[in-house]
């Protein structure tokens, strides 16, 4: 919808969601006033303007849902740290034709030496038209996501933190810190791993507490190229939290492990950084002229709950892992992106009853397959005999094309299948971009609607056409008759049976509008 379009008038259809009682909810308020209703003048409230709360409002602004996404920080971040968009978030943003934008300004890697830094390359056929990585600044991707966000009509307000909130049956009534309420039907914790939300929410997030930190940075150092080089080279065959890598304009990027664990609030100084360097390498390579520092632990928790009522949580405010494998801002996109569609198809009143709550049952598992896989690769880092041998036997069993596109495609999340019944290998599994008459399948998807692909020319998408686009083409590369693809490209149907096809069009897609 255009920005132009925005309106704060309550959407005629809202009083059509009902998915849960006040008894349902411990501490759940009483439905609220009608003076209440009347101001309820957004439909979704994000808290942090993260990738992924700035993605989440892009997505819901899809399907006409009034947003506003609150931001403490008054500024954008100015330190450049490098992130990496995997293969599956490549694959999202190509979706909602952002990818020419983001490869703009990025640059593409190979998929391959992801898993514990194990220098192995992506093996050959990995199944996906965007199979590389790309590295690109952290500010950057923040900031085309949120200006996507407001092109669509999203409303951002900065330094406006969330101190507390209360829902009821009808909606959430939330407090800033300058006392000022605001009220919308639901509210998400986009507000990453000291989230506010979800610690006034009361969900648990039970995990491991940092155990070891490692210092990050960039800098300038103060020696020749091959001298650094020749250093990184002997100590990381055995040390692989230790890097410097030269980064443009005479900075290095400078990775090092810290002395102890301390509070993650408290930035390191380069003193800090020149003590490591000197216990681990012998010198401190001369680093000065910092343009950031910072410190990460390896805590290691996931949220007991994604939703409570009419609170969700989204990326880090519901899972914190260490960064090893570069999954966590992909994992908070791809929360986005389930999210998204069945948080609007509920407000917008045609969202089956146990849509939403497909949200966690989907999500949470992969959560916790990410969280397992770094703790394997914290392991693999560990500069002790034993965790070093199983590196050792590991990067032999890399050499194995299966073990390799295994654990490729695990951090790329390509190989993730969600659970929707018996069925076909495909069915749960995200389509990859394959050329049809249409040109690229992943153009067909830029409106976020549900997808009938027919070989057959025989189906219909009949009463969900408002929520369901369809394609004829007998010649698209699929060795099945049709595929049905929900908007986050997941296979959630496949075969040639009107019959069957409406069935499941009901199950994701709710009622017929006629």
């Amino acid at each position: 919808m255009d920005s132009e379009k925005f309106t704060i008038e309550p959407s005629s259809n809202d009083t059509v969601e009902r998915d849960f009682t006040v008894s349902d909810v411990p501490g759940l308020r009483s439905s609220a006033s009608d003076a209440d209703r009347k101001s309820l003048m957004f439909d979704v409230i994000i808290a942090g303007c993260g990738p992924t709360g700035a993605m989440l409002a892009a997505e819901l602004r899809l399907y006409g849902v009034r947003v506003l996404v609150l931001e403490k920080e008054t500024e954008p971040k100015s330190f450049v740290r490098i992130v990496g968009l995997h293969v599956r978030s490549l694959e999202l943003m190509a979706m909602r034709g952002l990818l020419d934008r983001m490869l703009e300004h990025g640059r593409q890697r190979p998929a391959g030496g992801f898993f514990a830094a194990i220098n192995k390359p992506a093996p050959k056929g990995l199944d996906s038209a965007h199979a590389y990585l790309l590295g690109i600044p952290q500010p950057v991707i923040e900031r085309l996501l949120e200006e996507h966000a407001i092109r669509r009509g999203a409303q951002v307000r900065r330094g406006c933190a969330v101190a507390g909130f209360e829902q009821d049956d009808q909606g959430v009534t939330v407090e800033l810190a300058d006392g000022e309420q605001v009220r919308s039907r639901y509210l998400v914790g986009c507000d990453g791993g000291r989230s506010t939300v979800r610690k006034l929410l009361g969900v648990g997030f039970p995990g491991e507490p940092s155990r070891t930190e490692t210092l990050m940075g960039e800098m300038e150092v103060g020696v020749p190229q091959e001298e650094i080089a020749a250093k990184v080279t002997q100590i990381g065959e055995t040390n692989k939290r230790f890097w410097l890598r030269p980064v443009g304009g005479g900075a290095y990027s400078v990775v090092a492990p810290a002395a102890g664990v301390s509070d993650r609030a408290e930035p390191p100084t380069l003193e800090d950084f020149k003590q490591q360097l000197r216990a681990i390498a012998g010198t401190d390579f001369g680093v000065h002229s910092p343009r950031w520092l910072s410190r990460f632990g390896d805590a290691t928790r996931l949220a007991e709950r994604y939703r409570v009522g009419r609170v969700l949580l989204a990326g880090d405010a519901a899972h914190i892992h260490p960064p090893t494998g570069g999954q966590g801002l992909n994992l908070g996109l791809q929360d986005a992106f389930n999210l998204g569609w069945k948080l609007a198809a509920q407000i917008r009143g045609w969202a089956p009853r146990t849509l939403l709550d497909t949200y966690q049952s989907e999500r949470h598992p992969v959560a916790e397959d990410v969280l397992d896989n770094t703790r394997a690769q914290m392991e693999l880092h560990s500069t002790e005999p034993g965790p070093q041998a199983v590196r050792r036997l590991l990067t032999e069993l890399m050499d194995f094309d299966e073990v390799n596109r295994y654990l490729i495609e695990k951090i790329t999340a390509i190989g993730i299948r969600y659970d929707f019944g018996e069925g076909p290998d495909l069915l749960g599994r995200r389509m990859r971009d394959i050329d049809v008459k249409q040109g690229r399948l992943y153009g067909l998807l830029h409106r976020g609607r549900g997808l009938l692909l027919d070989r057959t020319e025989r189906l219909a998408v009949g009463g969900w056409s408002d929520r369901v686009d369809y394609a004829a083409d007998p010649t698209a590369a699929l060795d099945v008759p049709c595929v049905l693809l929900r908007p986050d490209g997941h296979v959630a149907w496949i075969g040639d049976d009107q019959q069957d096809l409406d069935d499941h069009l009901s199950r994701w897609f709710g009622k017929p509008a006629n």
